[in-house]
């Protein structure tokens, strides 16, 4: 039983990191890769997905060259 609930908390607790961290990303202006990759996979299937460094320096561009959008996904 205290097993199960600590494992419970575990991972309570991972989820939680993990919403700060991404909270905490967005508010310096860091996009979310893996949130990108599930949108586009629940939108397109079979679309092609940048990988990390591609979707980086999209985001760059985008921020930093008035671009609007992410292009790759539709």
């Amino acid at each position: 039983m205290t097993h199960h609930v600590f494992e419970s908390s575990l991972a309570a607790l991972n989820r939680l990191r993990h919403l700060i961290a991404q909270g905490a990303g967005m508010m310096i202006g860091l996009p979310d890769y893996e949130n990108y990759r599930a949108r586009c996979r629940s939108r397109n299937p079979d679309a092609p997905v940048m990988n990390r460094e591609e979707f980086f320096r999209n985001r760059q561009e985008a921020r930093y060259n008035g671009k609007n959008g992410i292009d790759r996904c539709s």
